[in-house]
């Protein structure tokens, strides 16, 4: 069953006939009463009952008129909202947890302001699982921390972190790798992006951490590693808004570890009013 086997029966519905519809479809009464009949023949019902030459709907085809009508508007809506680019509807946005902690507040409240048409479901998680997440067609967007590699992707950058090397306060300075080979790393699961950093930092100085504690959160990591437990490469933003900053020591790292890029990702195929509207507002800000 075709859209355009729906809109010639609803027409010879409302013409009154076959002749009629075929004028004001600007077709041949053939070809009209052809798919029509190839309508019923898909549906297995008689749609019209026949009366000489006339025309009466039968039954069968009343109840189908409602559903056509129905149908045909749904597609007509369609057609409206894949040509109108303005925010509406579900934006399903993906975030690194230190990203939506301290940079999403002002940025989403604008958005909930401005289109408040928009239905905003945040998710938060690593790089890595966001992005298989966003070319499974699982997020629409995410904020995700480079590099990014994929050519199935666009994005636009939105925010730099300073990334620093914390330890708990009385740790001496760490300037190398062999300062920090005894200390475990505290870090997310595997594909956060800041802890594959680290664990180059290590590499490059021939180290290797005496563990790796996988850990839920940020208040989590920061919090082994006030208590002695390891280090981490953590945004200072996020040291920034800790409770027990000073039971911290900071350290710094090479630029090449300690600066990174935030993008706002989305695939090619998924580009939408939505992602644009939200990438036009982080970036103006």
């Amino acid at each position: 069953m075709e859209l355009s086997d729906l809109e010639v029966f609803c027409c010879v519905v409302d013409a009154g006939g076959i002749t009629r519809a075929a004028e004001r479809l600007h077709r041949v009464p053939s070809n009209v009463t052809t798919r029509v009949r190839q309508l019923e023949d898909d549906l297995g019902v008689q749609l019209f009952i026949r009366e000489g030459k006339r025309l009466r709907i039968s039954p069968a085809g009343e109840r189908l008129r409602g559903y056509a009508d129905r149908l045909l508007a749904l597609a007509r809506e369609a057609r409206e909202a894949l040509g109108d680019s303005t925010p509406r509807g579900p934006l399903r946005l993906g975030a690194m947890e230190s990203t939506a902690a301290t940079r999403l507040a002002g940025p989403l409240a604008d958005y909930h302001r401005t289109y408040p048409q928009v239905t905003l479901e945040l998710r938060t998680g690593p790089t890595g699982p966001l992005l298989k997440q966003v070319l499974a067609g699982e997020l629409d967007a995410a904020l995700v921390a480079e590099p990014l590699a994929d050519k199935r992707l666009d994005r636009v950058p939105v925010f730099e972190e300073e990334l620093v090397l914390v330890a708990d306060a009385g740790h001496a300075p760490i300037r190398s790798p062999n300062d920090a080979q005894k200390k475990a790393v505290l870090a997310f699961g595997v594909g956060c992006a800041y802890r594959r950093r680290l664990e180059t930092w290590f590499e490059q100085g021939g180290v290797v951490p005496s563990q790796v504690i996988e850990l839920a959160s940020y208040h989590a990591i920061l919090g082994c590693a006030v208590a002695g437990m390891g280090v981490a490469l953590v945004p200072r933003s996020v040291i920034d808004i800790f409770p027990g900053r000073r039971q911290l020591s900071l350290h710094t790292l090479p630029k090449k570890h300690s600066r990174s890029r935030t993008y706002l990702a989305w695939t090619k195929a998924n580009e939408s009013g939505n992602i644009k509207a939200l990438a036009d507002l982080i970036t103006a800000r």
